[in-house]
């Protein structure tokens, strides 16, 4: 009995030493996983902060504060009120993307990450519409988030959080103004109805006035070119004359003749015709100068 009561103290000590050894890397080996990062505080100050693998602290002066993920969040969508330079009143949801890049920032420069986000979105959202028309809302959509997210990183910037993205989810308007709107469009779509109306109109009259003038181009082109017939035939007749006499003259009255009375014969209705004398000798004279030539 002796003998054995060494043997149990003996056993009780390396028992204890090996509990103690298992505590002892229970408490200073940590293995931190790929998406977090752990804060690690000596006697309630800031000691380290631990990356992703395994990690030694001192035991029982070193204890891990705070395990922070580091992986991307989104909050919740929001939606605040706002009102454009031109005094109408929207109602924006927004959305926004970050991720904790230092946790030591985080965790003691800032108690609720995600209310702070919220509530400085909202009062940049406000202020950045209040200098914008309703207008420039709609149609410049990018250039308000770009705006809204450059502002958001300059103030969390001393939070250890990076903004990765920031969404406009949706931009309404208030029954009033959008009634308000929807007249003013219906009348847009009157106005531009009633004007290209008015534009083909005109363009139609162009176009007849065009067709009138060219009508009327065309006519005395004609008439100058015929006139320039009969003003060449009388030059001939001229020449001839002046060439050949009287006789040239009394050749081509007598031709004149001879088409007339034929036209006359190859008419309509009654075949008879009546011809005076004089007629009768020119004919006469004409055949006698057209043989003449021949």
């Amino acid at each position: 009995m002796g003998d054995f009561m060494p043997f149990l103290a003996g056993n009780g000590v390396a028992l204890a030493l090996a509990v103690f050894v298992v505590l002892i890397v229970l408490r200073g080996v940590y293995i931190v996983p790929q998406s977090q990062k752990f804060v690690v505080e000596r006697l309630g100050r800031l000691r380290a902060v631990l990356g992703p693998g395994v990690n030694f602290i001192v035991p029982f002066l070193d204890s891990v504060a705070h395990k922070v993920s580091i992986l991307e969040r989104q909050l919740p969508s929001m939606s605040q009120d706002a009102i454009t330079s031109d005094n109408v009143t929207l109602s924006v949801e927004t959305s926004v993307f970050y991720r904790i890049t230092e946790p030591e920032r985080t965790v003691y420069r800032i108690r609720d990450v995600d209310g702070a986000i919220r509530t400085t979105v909202a009062g940049i959202v406000r202020s950045e519409i209040g200098r914008m028309e309703l207008d420039t809302v709609q149609s410049n959509r990018s250039v308000l988030i770009e705006t809204i997210r450059t502002s958001l990183v300059d103030v969390v910037e001393d939070w250890g959080i990076e903004v990765t993205r920031v969404e406009i989810l949706d931009v309404s308007l208030d029954e009033a103004t959008r009634a308000a709107m929807l007249q003013q469009l219906n009348a847009e779509r009157a106005r531009r109805a009633q004007v290209t109306e008015a534009e083909g109109a005109k363009r139609a009259a162009e176009l007849r006035a065009d067709a009138e003038l060219y009508t009327a181009e065309q006519d005395a082109k004609a008439r100058r070119i015929l006139a320039d017939a009969e003003a060449y035939a009388t030059q001939i007749m001229a020449e001839a004359i002046a060439k050949n006499g009287l006789e040239a003259a009394q050749y081509q009255v007598a031709l004149k003749q001879v088409e007339a009375l034929e036209g006359i014969g190859k008419g309509e209705g009654r075949q008879t015709v009546i011809l005076p004398a004089a007629a009768l000798d020119a004919l006469s004279d004409a055949f006698k100068m057209f043989k003449g030539k021949m």
